[in-house]
């Protein structure tokens, strides 16, 4: 379904002025008409939705500003821009107050307006944006430990809704951040063992000798703390979910133990002559290359197959930009209960930067970001100056690496053809949000996807 053009009001009592402005607005990819006063703008405004309000501040009858508050009061999400021959401090300073989102003196370049007029757009989806995901964010979903609605999470929503009820062995790979353990628990609260222990651990957080008293446990005696018998991690796991995480780090020596324990079902604490048996379900999680490993020789092929059964990859959030806001949101409502502030939204300006920034640290760092956000903040909704500075000074490079091959080197048009669309797609198909992230506006966005022949360039 095609994407209707932005509906830009201009409110103005010279008609010719006004006139100019709305065709010039209008030839920018804008739907753009006029209101001759403050009356015929209010009720243009209850008839249709309007994107945003250029209005003029010194008009006979209710001027700009009382025009900017009636909007602010009726119809809040929809940015005012106000523009005067009379500029001066204080009267912007005064449109502000009134609740308008941007002044501008005349005489200005209708370039710069329409510029402006691109930004207030993107300012009032980004609003709207974020009262619906406030609304979303405590919905019921399949997965409540897991949030997203980009195509690559609605995949893996879809892959783990058929995997959880089963007792596959799962590998969860992805990047560090991107939350392996939290997709972990969720298979294991969905799964039939929901009701016994979840036990995890990190096979790179130990050296070898404790790894594996703490796996198969050891009897009396085993070594020379060994003062007592003590169950492995395997039997405290019995009939739930064992999780191994950076199984990549697991030692060669204990990667053969491992194997033989997964292939006969039983285990032998350190130090013990006894077969135990076990029941456990097996969920592993590296951030490493197993195959390259298995490679180097660093990683055994026979137990990488024994544990991939199933693969959950996990996208990096730089990958499912769309998601950002949906998860800042959620972060925001758990930090703020934990520390009883009444802090339930996210500025507009704040929530440009998230998603301006590139985000290495993946879904922990958004966590940590928010977190901070909300222990600092002294306001309803956390703003640019509660972010950490590389967040905020962040200052986005698009960079593409072209193959090596001279053969399969493209041109200029192409990479950026390919990157256009790759964004896109990152962005789920929001050309407001792709056009902001390619600091292009809509009208040249449009433009090139006609050019790339892309179904409907408003679409």
């Amino acid at each position: 379904m095609a994407e209707p053009a932005p509906s830009i009001l201009v409110v103005e009592d010279d008609a010719a002025f006004a006139n100019l402005v709305a065709r010039d607005l209008g030839q920018r990819g804008f739907e753009a008409f006029s209101a001759a006063g403050a009356a015929e703008a209010l009720a243009c405004l209850s008839r249709r939705e309007v994107a945003v309000v250029v209005t003029d501040l010194q008009m006979h009858g209710v001027g700009g500003l009382e025009l900017c508050e009636q909007i602010r009061d009726g119809h809040g999400d929809v940015p005012v821009i106000v523009m005067t021959a009379f500029g001066s401090l204080e009267k912007a300073i005064a449109a502000m107050r009134a609740g308008a989102y941007d002044f501008l003196s005349k005489p200005f370049e209708l370039d710069e307006l329409a510029m402006r007029v691109e930004r207030a757009v993107e300012h009032g989806n980004l609003r709207r944006e974020l009262v619906r995901l406030r609304e979303h964010a405590g919905a019921p979903t399949p997965f409540p430990e897991l949030v997203g609605q980009s195509p690559s999470m609605l995949e893996l929503f879809a892959l783990l809704d058929r995997i959880a009820p089963s007792e596959t062995s799962v590998l969860v790979t992805g990047e560090t951040g991107t939350g392996k353990e939290v997709v972990a628990r969720a298979i294991h609260r969905r799964s039939r063992r929901q009701s016994a222990p979840f036990v995890g651990v990190s096979c790179a957080a130990m050296p070898e000798h404790l790894l594996e008293s703490e796996l198969f446990g050891h009897v009396k005696g085993a070594f020379t703390d060994a003062r007592a018998a003590r169950r492995g991690l395997f039997l405290q796991a019995q009939g739930g979910t064992l999780f191994l995480d950076e199984i990549g780090e697991l030692p060669l020596g204990l990667q053969a133990k491992l194997l033989r324990a997964l292939q006969e079902r039983t285990l032998r604490p350190v130090g013990g002559d006894q077969e135990v048996p076990f029941d456990v379900r097996l969920v592993s999680a590296t951030n490493r290359d197993l195959e390259s490993a298995i490679a180097s020789g660093r990683f055994r092929d026979d137990l990488y197959y024994r544990l991939n059964v199933v693969q959950v990859s996990l996208p990096p959030l730089r990958s499912r930009a769309s998601d950002v806001l949906l998860l800042a949101q959620h972060f925001l409502g758990r930090f703020a209960q934990s520390a009883e502030k009444a802090v339930t939204g996210i500025a507009p300006e704040c929530a440009e930067r998230l998603l301006d920034y590139s985000w290495p640290g993946n879904v922990r760092e958004l966590a940590n970001a928010i977190e901070r956000a909300v222990a600092l903040t002294q306001y309803q909704k956390i703003t640019v100056a509660d972010l950490p500075e590389k967040v905020r000074t962040f200052k986005r490079s698009h960079v593409i690496v072209a193959a090596e091959d001279p053969a399969e080197l493209v041109s200029m048009e192409e990479v950026e053809r390919r990157y256009v669309l790759r964004v896109l797609e990152a962005v789920g198909g929001n050309k407001t949000q792709a056009a902001r992230v390619l600091g292009f506006d809509r009208k040249t966005l449009y433009a090139k996807l006609k050019s790339y022949g892309v179904g409907d360039p408003a679409s």
